[in-house]
């Protein structure tokens, strides 16, 4: 196995023997490097939906929905997902899948195209842990003891300003979710959980909360914390979702872009900073 860093903070490509790649025989490097990298990229990997299958499933455990199905079918196709085109507009900005209103985010999953855009739908991904650490020592002593909301109507607002009351009212239906600015892992990294989602600051006026986080957006959409993949046929994109924001790039809907998608259940709740460690700080 061969590995090559497609920026200095996030991203690497990886050179494997298929039959190795399938077999796992190197399973708990690849997973080691996910978490270190963020973003693992396949090139000419000639695979099918099976196969995809049993390469994510070598890293961690495949997650379900509702009804018990694996895959996700990534595309605004209302024909093809109903559930997933109906959200997929909010997915153009920076997330962190799982998190709203959740205490334990998924670990992260793999992309494999099926339909590519003629133009546009690339995919970036955001180290978030590098944009933590990129804080000066005063930003990182005040977002250590802050908490957030995100709301469905914040994201939905920014993907589409122009909703209906109905729709307004319908994502006004779901509560708030408080979180914490910044997750501290157990690893004892930390890492800005600051996607389209968080609406305000608990406890600060409206006003510098507004200013604050504009502020924080600014500084971790510099390009040298992001990677992004243009899609090419035959690629595998595996992802960390727990250091990592994504967001696809814009493309037009009647390309038929689909990528499909398998998903690894979360194995680490969500943890503020610790408040000894914040005081010693």
């Amino acid at each position: 196995m061969k590995t090559r860093d497609l920026t200095p903070l996030i991203g690497s490509e990886v050179m494997i023997d298929r039959a190795d790649l399938l077999e796992g025989r190197h399973a708990s490097d690849l997973r080691k490097l996910l978490v270190a990298r963020g973003v693992l990229v396949f090139r000419d990997l000639d695979i099918d939906r099976g196969e995809q299958r049993t390469i994510t499933a070598s890293l961690g455990t495949i997650q379900t929905d509702g009804t018990g199905e694996e895959l996700q079918q990534v595309t605004v196709d209302e024909q093809v997902s109903p559930e997933y085109a109906a959200y997929f507009a909010s997915t153009l900005f920076w997330h962190m899948d799982g998190h709203h209103d959740q205490t334990v985010p998924c670990f992260g999953g793999s992309f494999r195209p099926v339909r590519l855009a003629h133009e546009g739908g690339e995919t970036e991904f955001l180290n978030a842990y590098a944009a933590y650490e990129g804080l000066d020592e005063a930003d990182r002593h005040l977002v250590d003891r802050l908490h957030v909301f995100h709301t469905a109507t914040t994201s939905g607002l920014s993907a589409n300003p122009r909703a209906s009351d109905e729709q307004i009212a319908g994502w006004r239906r779901r509560p708030p979710a408080r979180q914490p600015l910044v997750w501290q892992h157990a690893t004892g990294l930390k890492s800005l959980m600051l996607g389209v989602a968080v609406a305000w600051v608990e406890g600060m006026h409206p006003a510098d909360s507004y200013d604050l986080l504009c502020r924080l957006r600014c500084h971790m959409n510099q390009p040298r914390y992001v990677y992004r993949h243009a899609w090419r046929a035959d690629d595998l994109v595996i992802w960390n979702n727990t250091g990592t924001l994504h967001r696809a790039r814009p493309f037009d809907p009647a390309s038929g872009r689909l990528l499909h998608r398998f998903t690894l259940v979360g194995e680490e709740p969500i943890r503020a900073p610790d408040a000894a460690a914040r005081q010693q700080a």
